[in-house]
């Protein structure tokens, strides 16, 4: 059998490594090439996009490709919608892994946004400590409030940070302790901490840490998918997948 990993996260890379295991699967992984220097299992793989839908259905069929598992970060809506499309137009079973999301406990001191702007547009007011931990997009709506002192973390250098008035930015790839977390949002004095509500846990600590510290907490909610099969563990879905394969 088949199989194109749809990836681009550390998941993906697990999934890829449990499929190899078994022989009669043959497995490519496709990154989106977001990442100048992205972490790779050892296997096949291919960078770049597919050319939106019809260029999806058009590598499907050329690769004859039994089964695409969609692995993407919970917020690649757009490459999720075109799997979904693309699979039903080429006849190819599609799976999805949805990891959990991080879980609201007693204490924490979280809101909830639908959009990115609508996040940015909460912090009108008074100056804050904002850790900016939610990704590279969206800085230039943050530069609309100069008034604060932001944080920036991410993996590669976001565009338009040079917007940002007093912005340090360290540049890092999780997973992240709790501890290193904590001693992080102490030191910089953060009393706010934007992030997606991406869950898993290479980057958990940091929610983790905002609750110790009782730091407000901006959540990025998840974009709404397409239903489809899907799988919260991927121990699960690397045995429906190999399952179907003997079906």
């Amino acid at each position: 059998m088949r199989v194109l990993v749809l990836g681009g996260t550390g998941d993906a890379n697990q999934l890829v490594a449990l499929l190899a295991r078994d022989a009669t699967c043959e497995v490519m992984l496709s990154l989106a090439g977001r990442t100048s220097q992205p972490r790779l299992p050892q296997g096949s793989h291919r960078i770049g996009g597919f050319g939106g839908v019809e260029g999806l259905v058009s590598y499907l069929e050329c690769n004859r490709i039994d089964l695409v598992a969609d692995v993407t970060h919970p917020f690649a809506a757009i490459m999720s919608e075109h799997a979904v499309a693309a699979c039903a137009k080429a006849h190819v079973d599609l799976v999805r892994f949805e990891r959990p999301e991080f879980v609201r406990a007693e204490g924490d001191r979280w809101q909830s946004f639908a959009t990115i702007e609508a996040l940015a547009a909460s912090l009108a007011g008074a100056p804050r400590q904002i850790f900016l931990s939610h990704g590279r997009e969206g800085m230039a709506l943050f530069a609309l409030h100069p008034q604060h002192h932001y944080l920036v973390r991410c993996i590669e250098v976001p565009p338009d940070i040079d917007k940002l008035n007093h912005a340090r930015l360290i540049l890092a790839r999780g997973p992240f302790a709790l501890a290193d977390e904590i001693t992080l949002l102490r030191e910089a004095a953060i009393d706010t901490l934007v992030s997606k509500n991406s869950g898993g846990a290479a980057t958990v600590a940091k929610i983790e840490a905002a609750r110790h510290l009782e730091l407000d907490v901006l959540l990025l909610a998840r974009p709404l998918k397409a239903a489809t099969r899907s799988f919260s563990t991927l121990d699960a879905m690397a045995a429906w997948i190999l399952a179907h394969d003997r079906t």
